[in-house]
């Protein structure tokens, strides 16, 4: 019903686009989000109608008078009744405060075993009317030690206009991605540059390209047996949840999802 509601708010659309190299299992449906990814999160939201506020990193939380301590690296601690946590799963252990106690050694053991791939994405973007002369929306690259995956964003997401310049995405292997995890990012970018070259010789000068480092890109082990979520204190109630509690493709944030909110309703 998430796929259907998405694709009839146009969010979502059937992925129609050639994308070389990849594997599609029978039964299943791939999707895209024509205005990308965020434009699905700010969707739900919306929906939801909470007050978010951006750009605030935890660092302690801590209990007070049955409630959370919430404190930042920025500003005045805050209290909260519940506390969902879906950060990456060695983020929530570098967390600092009561909860450190309050994670038990099962608890713990469990968390400590969920491991992430690390990739870099590059992003190259090109003025109105440049060409990018490939006969395919993206390709997955089986044999090369840096990149994995090309994608022609505009092509792949079908919505290429003479009036928005195209841009080029471009993701490489965990195992670029691991040796280069603290490398400068400026050595990393030439690095991915001059493969891309190799590959696509064709593709003209951008005019702005963005470098991203995912130190937490793709959940490699879950939580064993993939629960969506675990429960850390239960009065007040501090619990997470996310892809590290099931597999990381949106079906697995769903799951994670409806298990947090089953987790949570008692609470409210």
């Amino acid at each position: 019903r998430f796929y259907e509601e998405l694709v009839s708010h146009g969010i979502l659309k059937p992925l129609t686009a050639p994308v070389e190299g990849l594997v599609v299992r029978e039964g299943s449906c791939n999707y895209v989000a024509p205005q990308g990814i965020s434009s699905v999160v700010n969707y739900y939201l919306k929906q939801s109608g909470a007050d978010v506020s951006y750009e605030q990193h935890v660092t302690h939380i801590s209990l007070r008078d049955g409630r959370w301590e919430v404190s930042r690296k920025a500003g005045p601690p805050e209290l909260f009744d519940v506390v969902i946590l879906t950060m990456p799963v060695p983020q929530i252990l570098q967390l600092q405060g009561d909860i450190v106690n309050i994670i038990n050694g099962r608890q713990r053991q469990e968390l400590e075993c969920v491991s992430y791939s690390s990739r870099y994405a590059l992003g190259l973007f090109y003025e109105a009317g440049a060409g990018i002369a490939v006969p395919w929306a993206a390709q997955y690259i089986p044999d090369n030690p840096c990149l994995r995956f090309v994608s022609v964003d505009n092509k792949k997401r079908n919505i290429e206009s003479p009036e928005v310049g195209p841009s080029v995405v471009v993701h490489t292997t965990v195992t670029f991605g691991q040796e280069h995890l603290d490398s400068d990012p400026a050595e990393v970018q030439q690095i991915i540059l001059s493969h891309l070259e190799r590959i696509v010789p064709s593709l003209p000068k951008p005019s702005s390209i963005k470098c991203q480092k995912w130190r937490y890109s793709q959940v490699t082990k879950a939580v064993p047996s993939c629960p969506g979520q675990m429960i850390l204190h239960t009065q007040p109630l501090l619990i997470c949840g996310g892809d590290g509690f099931t597999r990381s493709n949106f079906d697995g944030c769903i799951e994670s999802a409806l298990s947090l909110a089953e987790a949570v309703k008692p609470h409210l």
